[in-house]
């Protein structure tokens, strides 16, 4: 039966919605007659800019469920500037999302949606809490070394595109034996979200492919190289689903200069005119 709607989460604070606008404007466009339901858990973000936003998604036809987290849950948890408690959410979403539901797929903000996810999202988990893609390649260095540093033997899984079993997270995934593993190797965390999830839960996911669901955007020489010259800009818009800019550099800034930087701006225009803030 063909899918017609998506179940999606996002999770962030108010600074990054610009970003979520410009990502959920990205796939409105790439999915057509297909209605989604967002769910966005957060903790402190203006009525008046989510109801905004609430409003142009309603225009399109989507939902936008807003859930309020007791930050008191993660009091314990490391949290940086960059790395804020916003990005644990998605780890124990399943213990606020409706029970109801039964899977959902995760998006970072900081990602474009240039093809389908309904293959993603229509994914047999065959008993995996997750599926998610590994950056191999010219970050294979860096695989072997989060092994190393995580105690693990798997590939080192990216966290920011997440398809989640969420009926098997409510079961397996305990708040208690996360924030124990926070409690006790929080001065090795480098990306703390995603070091969990691979150090406690790693065995459980199920590998897709990065250069279709996770690309990163920094490295397109190396898929070009790993792809012996077919994964050309062209194959890239024909058959990416998702570009993810990851890293500290990121193309809505004024300085960035990789690729991918006239497609991103291109879709923030796009966002101005179909997803407007508050006063614009």
């Amino acid at each position: 039966m063909e899918t017609t709607r998506m179940d999606l989460l996002v999770t962030l604070d108010e600074h990054y919605l610009p970003q979520l606008r410009v990502m959920l404007t990205s796939l409105r466009l790439s999915h057509p007659g297909v209605q989604c339901r967002v769910y966005l858990l957060h903790r402190s973000i203006p009525e008046e800019r989510l109801a905004a936003l609430e409003s142009g998604l309603a225009g399109w036809g989507y939902q936008l469920v807003l859930i309020r987290v007791d930050e008191a849950v993660f009091q314990d948890a490391p949290v940086t500037d960059r790395y804020p408690q916003e990005m644990y959410y998605r780890l124990l979403a399943a213990r606020f999302l409706p029970e109801e539901l039964k899977r959902v797929l995760y998006l970072d903000p900081d990602t474009l949606v240039i093809n389908s996810l309904l293959p993603l999202w229509e994914l047999e988990l065959d008993g995996h809490l997750f599926a998610a893609a590994a950056h191999t390649g010219k970050t294979e260095i860096a695989n072997n070394v989060n092994r190393f540093r995580l105690g693990t033997e798997g590939d080192y899984y990216n966290s920011g595109v997440l398809l989640m079993d969420l009926e098997r997270c409510r079961n397996e995934i305990h708040t208690e034996e996360l924030f124990d593993y926070v409690s006790n190797h929080g001065d090795e965390l480098i990306l703390p979200d995603q070091d969990i999830l691979n150090a406690l839960y790693g065995g459980r996911v199920l590998a897709v492919d990065d250069f279709i669901w996770n690309y990163d955007a920094r490295n397109f020489s190396n898929y070009l190289v790993r792809s012996m010259g077919e994964a050309d800009l062209d194959w890239v818009m024909a058959h990416t689903a998702v570009l993810h800019f990851c890293g500290r550099e990121k193309p809505w800034k004024k300085n960035y200069r990789r690729r991918f930087r006239v497609l991103y701006r291109h879709y923030m225009n796009l966002a101005d005119k179909y997803l407007p803030e508050a006063g614009t």
